[in-house]
C-alpha cells in the first residue's frame, strides 16, 4: 500500500475532500474519497436529495480537425453525424475486432467534439485515439480541468440557484454557462440514474464551486463507495468490471448505443462481428441478478449450470439500499438471460440462488422534455 499510495496522483480537491472527513483509498492512481459519513447513508442521501461527487480522475479530451464526426466514427459506434450541437451520446472506443476499450460520453461542442473517459483508462485512451485518428485531427487532454458530478432529485434546484438558466438542460444536453465570472460547461447527465449534471471548471475554480455547492443543505459530498451502488441499482455497466476488451456491445447489452445508420451502414471497428451478433446473437449476455437472502455476491462469484459447471460471472455485485437486498450484475449464456430464469451462485464454496431481473433495478429519473417540446 505504501509504495503505491507514493506514485497516486492528487485530486484538485484533495484537501477540501480530507477537510470534509473522506476516506481516501487509491482508485484509478488517484487517491480518492470512498466515503463520508458512510455509503448507505450517502446512497440514500442522494436518492432522496444531491449528491456531491469528485470525478476529476476521467479523462476530459477535445477533439478538432476536417471530417471530425467520420473519423471518430471509424472507432466508436454511436451516431455522431445526427448528433446535434450540445448534445451528449453514449458510446464506445472499440478494438478492430469489436471489444470495448472503454465506454465514454461524446458531445458536439460546435466544430469541436468534447469526449469524457473513465479515468483508469484515459492514458490507454489517448494513445489508441493518437495512433489510430488520421494526423489531422487534433485532441486536447485538458488537464486543467475538474469534473464534478451533481446528482439527485434535488440537484437541479441546487445548481439553477447558482447557476441560473441549467435547468432549462434537458437529458444529454450541455452548454456553456457562467458562475461568479468563470466558465462552466454543464451537461444535464451521469451516472447514478438520478437527474443530475456533470460540471466541468477549471482546477484553480473547483474549490470554490465545490464550496457554494456544498452550502446548500441540500447538497453533500459523495464518495465513491456510494458512486458504486447507485450506478449498479441503475443497471450501469463499470468499465473493468462489467465491461472489458473480451466483450462486445452486443454482449454487454448496449446495443442502443449502435444508431440505425450504423447498423445498416457499419464502417465502425468490429463491425463485421458486432452486426453478425446483432443478426444472430452473442454467446452470453450481461443480466441483472435478483439474489436471495441477505448476503451479497461480489465480483468474481461463479454462474453454475444444472450440473455445477461454471458458465458464466457474477461482474458486480452488492447490497442495494434502495431495495434492501442483495442484487449483482453478471455474464450468463443467452439461453439463461431471460428475465425470470432461476439461476445458482457460487462463492467461496457457498452456493446463492438467484433469479434474472430487468434493468435498471431502480427507475431512471432522467429529466427529458415531452415529446415536441
Amino acid at each position: 500500500m505504501s509504495d503505491s499510495t507514493e506514485t497516486l496522483a492528487q485530486l484538485p480537491l484533495d484537501a477540501w475532500h480530507r477537510a470534509k472527513g473522506g476516506r481516501m483509498v487509491p482508485f484509478a492512481g488517484y487517491e480518492m474519497p470512498v466515503q463520508y459519513e458512510g455509503i448507505m447513508a450517502e446512497h440514500l442521501w442522494t436518492r432522496e436529495y444531491a449528491g456531491l461527487f469528485d470525478v476529476s480522475h476521467m479523462g476530459q479530451l477535445l477533439f478538432h480537425g476536417p471530417d471530425l464526426d467520420t473519423e471518430l466514427e471509424t472507432l466508436l459506434p454511436g451516431d455522431l453525424k445526427a448528433l446535434k450541437d450540445g448534445r451528449l451520446r453514449y458510446s464506445m472506443l472499440l478494438t478492430e475486432d469489436g471489444g470495448i476499450i472503454d465506454d465514454l460520453m461524446a458531445t458536439r461542442r460546435g466544430e469541436h467534439f468534447y469526449l469524457v473517459v473513465n479515468g483508469a483508462t484515459k492514458h490507454g485512451d489517448i494513445d489508441q485515439f493518437r495512433s489510430r485518428l488520421p494526423s489531422t485531427i487534433v485532441m486536447d487532454h485538458m488537464k486543467e480541468q475538474a469534473l464534478l458530478a451533481l446528482q439527485g432529485p434535488k440537484a437541479v434546484d441546487a445548481l439553477d440557484a447558482l447557476v441560473p438558466g441549467v435547468s432549462e438542460l434537458s437529458f444529454m444536453q450541455a452548454g456553456l454557462f457562467h458562475w461568479d465570472g468563470k466558465p462552466l460547461w454543464i451537461s444535464r447527465s451521469g451516472y447514478t440514474g438520478e437527474d443530475g449534471f456533470e460540471i466541468s471548471v477549471s482546477s484553480r475554480d473547483v474549490e470554490a464551486l465545490a464550496d457554494a455547492l456544498s452550502a446548500d443543505e441540500r447538497v453533500k459530498p459523495i464518495g465513491l463507495g456510494a458512486r458504486d451502488s447507485l450506478r449498479l441499482e441503475a443497471g450501469l455497466p463499470l468499465y473493468g468490471h462489467d465491461l472489458d476488451t473480451e466483450t462486445t456491445p452486443v454482449a454487454a447489452d448496449l446495443t442502443f448505443a449502435i444508431g440505425k445508420r450504423r447498423r445498416n451502414d457499419g464502417g465502425f471497428a468490429g463491425a463485421d462481428r458486432i452486426l453478425a451478433e446483432l443478426a444472430s446473437g452473442a454467446i452470453s449476455r450481461r443480466v441483472g441478478l435478483n439474489v436471495e437472502g441477505r448476503q451479497p455476491v461480489r465480483e468474481g462469484a461463479m454462474v453454475l449450470d444444472a450440473e455445477g459447471n461454471e458458465v458464466g460471472k457474477v461482474t458486480s455485485g452488492g447490497f442495494s439500499p434502495s431495495l434492501q437486498r442483495p442484487i449483482a450484475m453478471a455474464y450468463v449464456p443467452v439461453a439463461l438471460a431471460e428475465a425470470g430464469t432461476a439461476i445458482t451462485l457460487s462463492q467461496r464454496g457457498k452456493l446463492f440462488q438467484a433469479t434474472v431481473a430487468p434493468m435498471p433495478f431502480v427507475p431512471h429519473r432522467y429529466h427529458r422534455k415531452p415529446q415536441g417540446a
